[in-house]
C-alpha cells in the first residue's frame, strides 16, 4: 500500500510540475485546480488496477472517483478555455491576489503551491484506496448506500456549477451575486455537495482495514473549505468584486449547508455577519 501511494505521488508531482511550467508561460495559476481534480482520477485508476480488495468494489469506487474528479476537472478547464476565448483574463481572482501579494517571489511560491497541491491530492486519495480495500466478500447494502450518497453529491455539485455558469453568462450579471436555484439557500452549494461525496467512501470503507482513514476525507475537506483554500479566499474575492451586494448576501444566506434565507437586517456601523 505504501509503495502504491508513493508511486502515485511521484506521478502527480511530475504532472503538477508540468502544470506549474505552463502557468509560468500563460500567467494562469487556475490550472492548479484542474490538476488537483484530475489527479484524483489518475490515482483512483491506479488504485483500482493495482490495489487490494474485491475487484468489483475496486472498479466501483474507482469509477465513482473518476466520474466526480473528471466532471470537476472538465468544468474548471472549460471555464478557463471560455474565458480565454472571450479575451478575458482567465486566472481566478484568488490567484491574481496571491500573484500581486507575492510580487517577485510569485513563481517560486507557486512552484511550492503546486507541489503542495500534489501532496494534498494523494492525501485525499487515501479514503478512496481504503474504500476499495473493504473486506466484505461481495457488494452489499453498504456499497449501495455509499453510491446513493455519492450520486446526491455529484448531481448537487453539478447543478450548482451549472446554475452559476448560466448566471455569469447572462448580460448584466457582472458585479452582482447569484441568488438563483441552490445559490438561494447556500453561499457555497457546490462546496457543500463536494464535501458530501466524501461521506460515500466512509460508508463503503466501513469495517475495512485502516477504515478510519476514510474519515479523513470529509474531515479534511471541511477543514480546507473553512480554513485554507475554500470559503475564506472565495468570499474575500467576492467582497472585492461585488462589495455591498455580497455583504447583503452574507447576511441572508447560509454559508455552507443549504437552508432557507433569512431576512436582511444590515448591521449599522459593524462588520457583515457571515453565518
Amino acid at each position: 500500500m505504501i509503495a502504491l501511494v508513493l508511486g502515485g505521488w511521484a506521478v502527480i508531482a511530475a504532472a503538477q510540475l508540468a502544470l506549474w511550467w505552463e502557468q509560468r508561460r500563460s500567467g494562469d495559476a487556475s490550472l492548479v485546480d484542474v490538476g488537483w481534480s484530475a489527479a484524483l482520477v489518475v490515482l483512483a485508476g491506479l488504485y483500482a488496477v493495482a490495489g487490494d480488495g474485491l475487484t468489483e468494489r475496486r472498479l466501483l469506487v474507482g469509477a465513482m472517483a473518476a466520474i466526480w474528479g473528471g466532471r470537476l476537472a472538465w468544468h474548471l478547464a472549460r471555464r478557463i478555455v471560455a474565458s480565454r476565448a472571450a479575451g478575458a483574463r482567465a486566472e481566478d481572482g484568488r490567484y491574481q491576489a496571491l500573484r500581486a501579494r507575492w510580487g517577485p517571489r510569485a513563481q517560486r511560491n507557486f512552484l511550492v503551491f503546486f507541489q503542495v497541491q500534489a501532496s494534498w491530492s494523494v492525501l485525499f486519495s487515501l479514503p478512496i484506496l481504503v474504500a476499495m480495500g473493504a473486506a466484505r466478500p461481495a457488494l452489499g447494502w453498504l456499497d449501495a448506500v455509499g453510491v446513493a450518497i455519492w450520486a446526491i453529491g455529484v448531481v448537487g455539485e453539478g447543478v450548482a456549477d451549472a446554475q452559476l455558469a448560466r448566471f455569469r453568462a447572462r448580460a448584466g450579471s457582472r458585479g452582482r451575486t447569484c441568488r438563483e436555484g441552490l445559490w438561494r439557500y447556500s453561499r457555497h452549494p457546490n462546496y457543500f455537495f463536494e464535501w458530501l461525496t466524501w461521506w460515500s467512501y466512509v460508508v463503503i470503507a466501513w469495517g475495512a482495514p485502516l477504515g478510519w482513514l476514510a474519515w479523513a476525507g470529509p474531515a479534511l475537506m471541511l477543514l480546507f473549505l473553512f480554513k485554507v483554500t475554500g470559503i475564506p479566499s472565495t468570499e474575500a474575492q467576492a467582497l472585492r468584486s461585488r462589495g455591498d451586494d455580497y455583504r447583503a448576501y452574507q447576511r441572508t444566506t447560509s454559508a455552507f449547508v443549504p437552508w432557507f434565507p433569512r431576512a436582511d437586517r444590515p448591521r449599522a456601523g459593524g462588520p457583515a455577519e457571515e453565518g
